[in-house]
């Protein structure tokens, strides 16, 4: 027995031995690659997920592993040190996962070309493992999201079955079956929820869930079939059972059609026609600033009414960068306003990072400033502070109004300047794929470029919300996007912009 039990523990010391051996290997060749360009590393989403993993779920696993005496030293003194580390949590996996699911969606990203790490055609990283992609699979599976949830435990059943047999493999293919048969029939296809709960039977004929689940799909196509509808929600106890976790997601805020055209316009599908191309220019401007003669802007019209301007070469890369380095340390998530309480909170619908920086702070700020008024002819007394904004992997800011409606009484109550009536937009970074400006009532797209700055007003010059300048961010599908933005508000711009006999009456004489 003495005997038996030596070999035991040889055995499964040998089997642990041998899975920290492989992980140490998969984590050398990451860190090999990272290390070769760390910023162009992390920019990848599908590097930025599997790396969250890494240190979430994997790094659980090898803890658990770690404590059968194989490293017990080495682990006290990481898990003394996690606080200094800063492991990401189970929320920046899920966050991780989220962002992932939305370049997808919105690029209409193929899930095996995502999954070999390929992003657009272009090869980013290594192939997902199928532990990757199931670990995706249940991460939508938490946040309701059973589309996802189909789409990623299919391509973790083909990488399974493709991959060699591993002793050490976390799931089985009777729980992505488990995943897979729910999720379906939660898409309304109850014929296929029941074929991969029969697999899922066939594998280990004494799961209870299964088994319930299998009486319910049978007697609910048979009254399908009998075209009879089963009554009752999610709740009820005739719903098939899942004791997962799942956690219900904010409703959109905008319709399907806007949602439609905000999507097209990120993937560059919609685009003004060639009558809509003609009238626009490109062309120096001093804007009658004394200074601006001797060195003119460069302008180009992006749209003529509502007037949308982008000015080039007007943020320079010494001014980008102290930007930046003001900004770094007072990173925070970034908020929108509450409508109804005028309460900042955050939304997902904006995923990023905001700071403010106030002109009094550097001389380098007062030249931004200076600048901005130069470009626009406003008075920069009642702007607000300049916001430095990152979009970091799947950041991004949905389509919504920098102006204040009139229901928004608690609007901007706190600055008794008026609503905002003009919005100055500095692009301090390229971006490789994705994270365009996209106005989704005039169908147009501006692009990052380094350096250059978009202008338009939020107003009428009536005082009344231009509602045709809704716009949107678009997610960074790679890369990293730096903006600021200087919001403008209309009080003291009286003679500056004047009302008119029309609504924009001389709008165009910028």
């Amino acid at each position: 027995m003495c005997l038996l039990r030596v070999y035991i523990y040889e055995y499964r010391y040998v089997c642990i031995s041998f899975f920290l051996y492989s992980k140490l290997g998969e984590y050398q060749r990451e860190h090999e690659d990272a290390a070769a360009d760390m910023s162009a590393y992390v920019s990848n989403p599908i590097n930025a997920y599997l790396l969250t993993k890494r240190l979430t779920t994997d790094w659980r696993q090898v803890e658990n592993l770690m404590a059968h005496d194989v490293g017990v030293e080495f682990l006290n003194n990481i898990t003394n040190y996690r606080h200094i580390l800063k492991f990401p949590s189970d929320e920046d996996l899920n966050g991780a996962a989220v962002a992932l699911m939305r370049l997808q969606d919105t690029y209409k990203l193929d899930t095996s070309s995502v999954a070999r790490g390929m992003l657009n055609g272009i090869q980013y990283s290594t192939a997902m493992s199928s532990d990757d992609c199931f670990e995706l699979g249940r991460q939508s599976y938490v946040n309701h999201d059973y589309y996802h949830t189909v789409l990623w435990m299919s391509e973790a059943m083909t990488r399974l079955q493709e991959e060699p047999q591993n002793q050490t493999q976390t799931f089985t293919r009777a729980d992505i079956l488990e995943y897979l048969a729910f999720s379906t029939y939660k898409q309304g296809n109850v014929e296929r929820a029941l074929t991969m709960t029969n697999e899922l039977l066939e594998l280990t004929p004494d799961h209870e869930r299964a088994r319930g689940n299998k009486v319910f799909y049978e007697k609910e196509i048979a009254e399908l079939q009998a075209e009879r509808k089963v009554k009752g929600d999610d709740g009820s106890e005739s719903t098939p059972v899942s004791d997962l976790p799942i956690a219900k997601g904010d409703p959109s805020d905008y319709t399907f059609s806007e949602r439609k055209a905000y999507e097209m316009l990120c993937r560059g599908e919609l685009k003004l026609t060639p009558a809509d191309l003609r009238p626009l220019r490109c062309r120096y401007v001093n804007n009658n600033v004394p200074f601006l003669r001797l060195a003119p802007l460069k302008l180009e019209e992006a749209f003529l009414d509502p007037y949308i301007v982008i000015y080039y070469d007007v943020m320079h890369d010494k001014e980008i960068e102290l930007v930046k380095k003001l900004a770094r340390p007072r990173f925070r998530r970034a908020t929108v306003q509450n409508a109804v309480t005028g309460e900042l909170e955050t939304a997902n619908y904006r995923i990023s990072k905001s700071a403010w920086i106030r002109t009094e702070e550097h001389k380098i700020i007062e030249n931004i400033v200076q600048r901005t008024e130069d470009m626009t002819g406003l008075d920069m007394s009642v702007a607000e502070e300049l916001q430095v904004v990152n979009y970091g992997i799947g950041g991004h800011y949905e389509p919504h109004f920098d102006f204040a409606r009139r229901d928004e009484i608690r609007a901007f109550q706190g600055l008794n300047t008026g609503n905002r009536i003009a919005t100055v937009l500095f692009y301090m970074s390229d971006v490789e794929q994705g994270g365009a400006t996209v106005f989704t009532n005039l169908r147009i797209a501006l692009s990052p470029k380094k350096g250059s700055a978009a202008f338009w007003y939020n107003l009428h010059r009536s005082g009344e919300g231009d509602f045709r300048t809704r716009h949107a961010a678009c997610p960074v599908l790679t890369g990293s996007k730096w903006v600021s933005n200087k919001w403008i508000h209309e009080r003291q711009q009286e003679f500056r912009r004047p009302c008119g006999l029309e609504p924009d009456h001389g709008e165009f004489a910028i």
